[in-house]
């Protein structure tokens, strides 16, 4: 209980539950996945003109291809197909690859574990979130569908938190139900794990499920930035959801939205959406966008305003 000084701690039903949480500011993450929370080793197949002018075979990773993907001089995508390049992104398994994400995972996580590869900028943040038991979503230019994503956070949760750090989430987690929902009774430890990863979004921007929600609510939509931006909205709106059904309460508390993502196009990208659209939109809510791209840090941009009432 030393990780929860000075908190409010409640025995409800035979469980430890926190009660702080009812006065704790609402932080909330969008996350990109690849060399932001972690270095995954999926590869990229592009094409690249070599110095006679000819197209040759290139594999880089996501962090390379963060760099070079304007680059349309001398990288493209093989036959100018991005499913081709993106082969090993992808759920479906093939003779050229794709279906190992789990895999992916546990070499990325295994590489941390044995020392290396160091974590990436906001891999440290997104343990912290978790433990908090705060909302987020993760926006990646990954292929998968929300279900893999979703396993594989689970996979992050077992795999990466400590048995104190499990505890204490599971403590967070169980004080916004007791507080927020009027939860007396909690399930198994599993149950209240899984009924907060259903809480959280899951937006693979090529995926067949993406580009379903695409075309029914923005075909317009065609650029990944353009993607990303639609996800973003997406997630704010569903907060809006949670938040009017808690009810006034929550919605007075001091609510932040942190976006971070390690590819410079995205980061300039969502930022402009943020000052141009969703803070006009939201003016009560604190915007902060991180850009991971150098690899070094995470470098804090802050947009901010005030309302009365978000989210309406």
């Amino acid at each position: 209980m030393a990780q929860f000084e000075g908190a409010r701690l409640a025995f409800v039903d035979g469980v430890w539950v926190n009660e702080s949480v009812r006065g704790r500011d609402l932080k909330y993450y969008i996350f990109d996945w690849d060399d932001n929370v972690l270095c995954m080793p999926t590869r990229i197949h592009m094409e690249r003109r070599d110095e006679t002018g000819h197209w040759v075979p290139h594999v880089c990773s996501t962090a390379t291809f963060s760099v070079i993907r304007k680059d349309v001089s001398h990288y493209r995508f093989p036959n100018g197909e991005r499913s081709q390049a993106f082969v090993e992104f992808q759920d479906e398994r093939t003779p050229a690859g794709g279906g190992n994400f789990m895999a992916d995972l546990d070499r990325a996580l295994d590489d941390l574990a044995f020392g290396r590869k160091l974590p990436p900028p906001s891999f440290k943040v997104f343990r912290k979130a978790l433990v908090e038991g705060r909302l987020f979503a993760i926006v990646t230019a990954r292929g998968h569908e929300p279900e893999t994503l979703r396993k594989g956070i689970a996979r992050f949760i077992d795999r990466v938190l400590s048995p104190v750090e499990r505890e204490v989430m599971l403590i967070n987690l169980r004080g916004y139900s007791y507080c927020f929902d009027g939860v007396q009774t909690f399930p198994s430890q599993q149950a209240v794990i899984l009924r907060y990863l259903q809480l959280n979004r899951y937006h693979a921007i090529t995926s067949k499920t993406f580009d379903a929600q695409i075309a029914a609510a923005a075909s317009e939509v065609k650029t990944q930035e353009e993607r990303k931006r639609f996800a973003i909205q997406d997630f704010i709106e569903h907060l809006g959801d949670i938040l009017n059904r808690t009810g006034m309460e929550a919605l007075r508390l001091p609510i932040s939205i942190g976006f971070s993502d390690d590819d410079p196009y995205n980061v300039t990208a969502v930022q402009t959406y943020l000052e141009q659209d969703l803070a006009r939109r939201f003016p009560a809510v604190k915007f902060c966008v991180y850009d991971t791209s150098d690899g070094m840090g995470a470098h804090k941009i802050m947009i901010s305003g005030q309302l009365e009432l978000p989210f309406e």
